[in-house]
């Protein structure tokens, strides 16, 4: 079952999410005060991720309420290497002001001199980092363009069946051609609007304590179309929706369950399968790099997998046609969280 969502606003009057399911556009509306969660769960966060062939940038503006996070991972997948500047703001509370809306609002946040800024422009969005500490002092700046013309989104809004203040409402917009510079220690970056795409991740929610997830991502074109999707995972209760959708010249296909097949051996030591139910989406997965980061604070606990390589396989849209797909760059990650 697929169940699209209606207008209207997420909660109800005692912070109960009024209904699950999927859209295409945003069209429920989120507000931090309708949360009736403790303040220590709620969970917010605007993530991009900017990658070509050659190379990378993951950007993470987070206010999880007891803790802020800001975090800069650049890639460089021809070296087979990452560098990472990562600042921690104790007791936010919601005090970075993320916005209400993926489509309103612009962020800015800074600590210890590292800077990192979302704003909306005309036809698409600016993203500009400062983080002069980067590579012992070394330094990386950015500026990038991310193209974003009328094209649809996969939204959901999840339930967690254990806790009804809890629920996951998350926003993936992919095929954001990336256009801009950035200077890496030294040296320039071209991010060309052909070669580099981006997807943003937008996310609010109150969560289970215990969260395993698998999420995959793609953007690029094929036979000179815009394609991407999205596909994942792993918590909360997903019978109304899922969050597996195709993109085509800006138009969703929504799928119903994808399967990832993660080989015994490690994450990048052998070909990952991805197989649907309906037979919609089969790929197979090539990795080129794993990114493994861990962190085990006792009643924190994080350990992420994220795994770059080409897909390549064929996925049948919602006429029916077939669409054959050839060695895509992109992104699956398997995640364990306790936070």
């Amino acid at each position: 079952m697929q169940k699209k969502l209606n207008e209207g606003p997420l909660h109800d009057a005692k912070g109960h999410l009024l209904e699950a399911g999927y859209a295409t556009r945003e069209v429920k509306q989120y507000d931090r005060a309708a949360v009736k969660a403790p303040w220590f769960r709620i969970k917010e966060w605007d993530y991009y991720g900017i990658f070509g062939e050659d190379f990378g940038l993951g950007l993470v503006v987070a206010d999880n309420s007891y803790m802020g996070l800001l975090s800069l991972a650049w890639f460089d997948f021809r070296a087979g290497c990452q560098k990472d500047v990562v600042e921690i703001i104790p007791l936010t509370r919601g005090r970075l002001n993320l916005p209400s809306s993926a489509d309103r609002g612009n962020i800015r946040a800074e600590h210890n001199g590292f800077s990192i800024s979302y704003k909306h422009a005309d036809g698409g969005r600016i993203l500009q980092v400062e983080a002069p500490g980067f590579e012992s002092g070394k330094g990386f700046a950015a500026e990038i363009f991310l193209h974003q013309p009328p094209m649809d989104r996969m939204v959901i809004a999840t339930p967690f069946p254990s806790d009804k203040r809890a629920f996951y409402y998350n926003q993936k917009i992919n095929c954001l051609a990336a256009e801009g510079r950035a200077m890496v220690a030294g040296v320039e970056h071209t991010f060309a609007p052909d070669k580099h795409f981006a997807v943003l991740d937008w996310g609010r929610g109150v969560w289970a304590y215990n969260n395993h997830w698998y999420w995959g991502s793609a953007s690029g074109l094929v036979g000179g179309r815009s394609f991407g999707f999205n596909i994942g995972y792993g918590f909360g209760d997903v019978s109304a929706a899922s969050e597996n959708m195709i993109f085509l010249d800006g138009r969703a296909h929504k799928l119903d369950q994808v399967r990832f097949h993660i080989p015994e051996a490690g994450y990048d030591k052998g070909e990952w399968m991805f197989t649907s139910n309906d037979g919609r989406f089969e790929m197979r997965f090539t990795p080129v790099y794993n990114r493994h980061d861990k962190t085990d604070l006792l009643i924190l606990r994080s350990e992420t997998n994220q795994t770059f390589g080409h897909f390549s396989g064929h996925v049948i849209l919602d006429n029916g046609d077939r669409l054959d797909v050839p060695n895509l760059f992109g992104f699956a990650e398997d995640v364990f969280n306790r936070w």
